[in-house]
């Protein structure tokens, strides 16, 4: 049996409250079937990192596989003696008919492109706005964050623990998949597992250490429970003096008689790095060079970093708040902003106007193309284009910063690749699913094609997103016709 987490029970009222206003109004002023385009984007990388990693598509793709208004639902918004009956009469035969383009999970994403774009009768296309950014830019800080985590760790293994410091159970479970799809190893929360076919992994809390009458004997049960997994948290009393002693004396007495080996040991307190290299010194002094050393303890990526730079001896992370949440940079700032309307048949691209630069949006019915280099196979750019532009990669092209048009760059021997796939055709579905599994292995594939400069923690090299010619001429004559001299 396929299990989905979605559709515990109907969300499709998971909306902000305007979106119902507009709505009734949309019918009101007879705009029901008004053709629309909306683009999700996003203005800054968390972190101030180099790229961002996508993620939530599929959770997204059920959504909006399912959405209906009940009766629960209808008597609700009739309650409220805000809306007119004839919206409520068109929202009891809701049907959603929308074109949907979204980039591909895993992949790594920028400020200012479109990563998923919406396309039909603006009714509706409003109807799913506050769905849309919930779920894409939850899962997208969690994925970005466990890729910095995981490139902070190099080889070691990253391990999700984080389900306990999780703000609810959404969090929880699809924070864990986020996370693997960013590069962790595996997670804690057993329903992602079941779930999501994530590995699960754990070691004991320090509560089992605590219930019986010495460390030594707690350490016996589990190794005897466990022989072939045998997992220590060495730090309940004493780590050094204590804890790896009664270790070895595990591996020795309990496992190496059954043919068995210690696996590894936990630290969760303490000097990292003290702890760490001083155990490895015992452990590798009673001949135990193959027992791994897992810590955790409120890690991240800048803990990672100066502890391996300290010269701690860690093979494993376990990473809890510090991911689960993204603590340190909590917000991933996606917006859905109208580009396009149908205008006497056609349609007249929309743009938002704003006297903070950044906050000036794309007009038009757009595509984005990454641009990758035939020779290095690396990411060069993306070039958002109109949705009706070609890029002929048979030839060179040249780029331009749309700020500051005097950058160029020519590419001579370039493949483009359309970044926007469908999703939706006319409110059907025609996502392929991929496993979890699929989507991670892509996303690490993804990540190889960019430059060591743009995967800097501190200040990136910054990664080229620009206009095409034909699309940066249509928003500076925008810029121009609303803005006069």
């Amino acid at each position: 049996m396929e299990l989905k987490w979605t559709n515990r029970h109907n969300m499709t009222m998971l909306t902000d409250f305007y979106e119902f206003t507009m709505a009734n109004g949309y019918l009101k002023s007879g705009m029901q079937d008004t053709e629309a385009v909306f683009d999700m984007f996003f203005r800054t990388v968390p972190e101030n990192g180099g790229f961002a990693i996508m993620a939530g598509l599929e959770q997204l793709v059920d959504h909006l596989k399912s959405l209906e208004f009940d009766d629960a639902d209808l008597d609700y918004l009739e309650s409220l003696k805000v809306f007119d009956q004839d919206f409520i009469d068109y929202l009891r035969d809701f049907e959603f008919t929308c074109d949907v383009w979204a980039v591909n999970e895993g992949l790594p994403i920028f400020p200012g492109e479109p990563i998923l774009k919406v396309k039909g009768p603006i009714m509706q296309a409003q109807l799913i706005e506050t769905m849309i950014l919930l779920v894409l830019n939850h899962q997208s800080l969690i994925s970005t964050k466990a890729s910095r985590i995981v490139r902070a760790a190099g080889e070691r293994t990253v391990m999700e623990f984080g389900a306990r410091r999780a703000q609810g159970v959404d969090a929880a479970v699809l924070g864990a998949r986020a996370a693997y799809i960013g590069g962790v190893s595996g997670t804690s929360c057993t329903i992602a597992g079941e779930y999501f076919d994530i590995p699960v992994m754990g070691t004991m809390a320090h509560s089992w250490v605590q219930a019986f009458p010495s460390e030594y004997e707690s350490f016996v049960a589990y190794a005897e429970a466990f022989p072939d997994d045998a997992q220590l948290l060495v730090d309940t009393y004493n780590t050094l003096r204590s804890g790896v002693p009664n270790a070895i004396r595990v591996a020795k007495d309990v496992l190496e008689p059954l043919g068995k080996r210690l696996k590894s040991i936990r630290i969760d307190s303490g000097d990292l790095t003290y702890l760490s290299i001083n155990a490895r010194k015992m452990l590798d002094e009673a001949g135990l060079h193959d027992c791994g050393i897992t810590v955790s303890n409120s890690v991240d990526e800048y803990l990672i970093r100066e502890l391996l730079h300290q010269g701690a001896k860690i093979d494993n992370f376990g990473v809890g708040e510090r991911l689960i949440t993204s603590r340190s940079d909590p917000v991933f700032g996606g917006v859905y902003k109208l580009a396009a309307v149908e205008e006497d048949g056609h349609l007249e691209p929309k743009m938002k106007f704003s006297d903070n630069p950044e906050k000036v949006t794309n007009p038009g019915d757009k595509q984005v193309y990454r641009l990758f280099d035939r020779a290095t196979g690396k990411a060069e750019a993306d070039l958002i284009t109109l949705a009706d532009e070609v890029i002929d990669d048979s030839k060179p092209l040249t780029i331009f910063d749309p700020y500051h048009t005097w950058k160029r760059k020519t590419l001579p021997d370039f493949r483009a690749e359309a970044l926007l796939k469908p999703v939706f055709v006319r409110g059907k579905s025609v996502y392929k699913k991929k496993s979890v599994e699929e989507i991670r292995s892509f996303c690490l594939e993804q990540q190889g094609t960019l430059w060591d400069t743009v995967k800097r923690f501190e200040k990136p090299q910054t990664y080229y997103v620009d206009l095409s010619e034909k699309l940066w001429k249509l928003k500076d004559d925008f810029l121009r016709q609303n803005n006069p001299v």
